[in-house]
Order: C-alpha cells, then sequence, then structure tokens
C-alpha cells in the first residue's frame, strides 16, 4: 500500500465542515473569510505527490471540485486536473464530468490496501473517517485557521496518537503535519 495522506482545512476547535460556505451551514465560509490566498495553490506542500499520486475523494467534495477545477488553468490547476481521481460514492455511475476521474468499484478499505500509490484524501469527510478507522491514515497535513466554530462536523471522532513532524505559518493559518505513531514510515516525498 502507498502513504496515505490526509489534507484539510480546519478550524482551532478541529471543524472541517464547508470551510468554502458551498455547504450552507450557519458558520460556513470560515477558512475564505481569510481572503482568497490562505487557500489557493499547493498551500498543503503537496509537491510532486500531484505528479505520481492519487486523489481519493468522496462525491460531494468531487462534485464541488468537478465545478470549480476544470475551469482552471494556472499551474496548480493543470495538476488537480491531470492527477488520476477515484469518486467512493454509493449513487455515481458516471464521473465524466472532470478528466482523469473514475468511480471506484468495490470496497474503499479494500481498494486502499491494494494500491501501490500514494493516495491523497481532501475533505471528504466520511471518507477520512472510514480511513481512519482502519488505522489506514499514514499522515494529516492540516491547515488550520484562527477560527473557532463550537459546532459542525470534526475531523476526529476517535481517539488517534499521531506525532507533530512540522509546523509552517501560511498567512493567516499554521499548516501541521502529523504523522501516525505506528504503522509504515511515509515516502520520503513530503
Amino acid at each position: 500500500m502507498g502513504t496515505l495522506i490526509v489534507i484539510e482545512f480546519v478550524t482551532l476547535d478541529g471543524v472541517v465542515e464547508d470551510p468554502d460556505g458551498s455547504g450552507g451551514t450557519p458558520g460556513g465560509g470560515w477558512a475564505f473569510r481569510h481572503g482568497p490566498d490562505a487557500v489557493a495553490g499547493d498551500k498543503f506542500g503537496l509537491g510532486a505527490l500531484l505528479d505520481t499520486g492519487v486523489l481519493l475523494l468522496g462525491r460531494v467534495t468531487w462534485e464541488l471540485f468537478a465545478k470549480l477545477w476544470p475551469g482552471r488553468t494556472d499551474e496548480f490547476a493543470a495538476k488537480m486536473n491531470a492527477i488520476p481521481k477515484l469518486v467512493v460514492s454509493r449513487s455515481l455511475t458516471s464521473a465524466d464530468a472532470w478528466q482523469n476521474s473514475s468511480v471506484l468499484d468495490g470496497d474503499l478499505v479494500s481498494a486502499v490496501r491494494g494500491t501501490d500509490r500514494d493516495l491523497i484524501v481532501t475533505g471528504s469527510i466520511g471518507v477520512v473517517h472510514a480511513l481512519a478507522a482502519e488505522n489506514l491514515v499514514d499522515e494529516y497535513r492540516l491547515l488550520v485557521f484562527p477560527t473557532a466554530l463550537g459546532t459542525g462536523r470534526r475531523l476526529f471522532t476517535a481517539p488517534a496518537d499521531l506525532r507533530l513532524h512540522a509546523v509552517r505559518q501560511q498567512g493567516a493559518a499554521a499548516l501541521l503535519t502529523y504523522r501516525a505513531a505506528t504503522g509504515k514510515p511515509p515516502t520520503s516525498r513530503s
């Protein structure tokens, strides 16, 4: 199995729900209140992983991205459009709306265990929770914003034993990289 990296926009109190406001939640749009530069480009330091890895997305995140990324032409958008994408969905039958996308055929956990490529999960909190429950997440890259909402879906819903790997300021936010305390070491490309 390749390395599984989760990337998330997150509040100080651990909420990952609706950072862009597209979900219409009462606190939605919290990440974008810090300006477009706060969320633009490769804020998660994925670099070469965008050339060699695979994006693993839940249906809701994929549908949002499928409306956003294909119309963009900057260097980061080109990488997002080119990377292979697997969509976890019980209702989608086609993923033609965004190039290089396909609907995951079969069980999520088996598919993740059966791949030798690095996987990047962005957003897709239901997918993240399912993979974390199976101890399959190797690394979390969290862009933490100076906002507390007090309510909303949270990244962690069960205990997790992690080790801090790196901290870097990204404008108003901080990029925190945590690695699983046990398991295989992540690839050196991070």
